[in-house]
């Protein structure tokens, strides 16, 4: 088994759709007629969650009429924000075919199909062509991909010229060992956590130009604890990353919450203009 396999069995659910489904029926939600705000506790799948999408979002300048392609993109949940609230198109592809299948019902429930598209490929090879999209996202996708420079190599072809990649992966600063299962990997084996130094050597040897780079930890640890403090007090929120990750979440996200306290990790953002 390759390690693109590994990594797409390890996202795979078996039967996510109707969980997601059943968990906002409980809610009382018509799930004919979703809002994407329903979904947000489930398919936000990053450090930051739904706050670090939109920061994402205006951070890119994405305007209407602009094509966007977000490497990685889980079951949807940014690729959806960003044409519900800025107005460009939205192709989104994943190594998961359940990701991809899900992705997709859920937009043609919340009415984004017209806007909003997904297709299971490889960020290794991606199957579109030179020059055709305005921006490109990659959200907590490279901690599972070993070979970063291709990625970055295909990112840059398939990007305009001036176009805008926003990258907001967890990254290792501090040279300590990751303690695991964490949420996108149960070992070393398909885990490929970077210092920054390294993204932006690969970025800009694949013809990136760093323009800017934000360290969002503060942020990740202020809402995790508020969204702790609030599931402590009002409940857990029916729909959650629970959903996504079954009985393996608490420990996955106790390691991660462990690991952005001690300072072993962070969430960084950098964006890179293609030259």
């Amino acid at each position: 088994m390759t390690t693109e396999e590994d990594v797409a069995r390890h996202y795979s659910h078996g039967a996510l759709e109707r969980a997601i489904l059943d968990a906002l029926k409980t809610a009382g939600k018509d799930v004919d007629r979703l809002d994407p705000a329903d979904l947000s506790g489930a398919d936000e799948f990053h450090l930051g969650w739904l706050a670090a999408t939109v920061d994402l979002a205006n951070d890119l300048a994405i305007s209407p009429g602009m094509k966007l392609l977000d490497v990685g993109a889980g079951i949807g949940g940014p690729a959806r924000y960003f044409a519900e609230h800025h107005g460009c198109t939205v192709i989104g592809v994943d190594l998961t075919e359940e990701f991809v299948s899900v992705a997709t019902s859920l937009t043609g429930r919340c009415g984004l199909a017209d806007l909003v598209s997904f297709r299971q490929a490889s960020a290794l090879s991606l199957p579109f062509e030179d020059a055709s999209f305005d921006r490109a996202t990659l959200i907590h996708v490279g901690m599972n991909v070993s070979d970063k420079a291709g990625a970055f190599r295909e990112v840059h072809r398939i990007l305009k010229k001036g176009g805008v990649f926003g990258v907001y992966d967890i990254m290792n600063i501090s040279g300590q060992d990751l303690p695991y299962p964490m949420p996108w990997a149960d070992t070393l084996e398909t885990s490929f956590v970077e210092a920054p130094a390294t993204y932006r050597k690969l970025l800009t040897k694949a013809g990136l130009m760093i323009v800017t780079e934000k360290n969002r930890r503060q942020m990740a640890l202020t809402l995790g604890r508020e969204m702790r403090e609030n599931a402590a007090k009002n409940g857990a929120p029916m729909l959650s990353l629970h959903t996504l990750m079954g009985p393996a979440t608490p420990q996955r996200l106790g390691n991660v919450m462990t690991a952005l306290a001690d300072g072993t990790i962070a969430p960084i953002q950098m964006l890179a203009r293609k030259l």
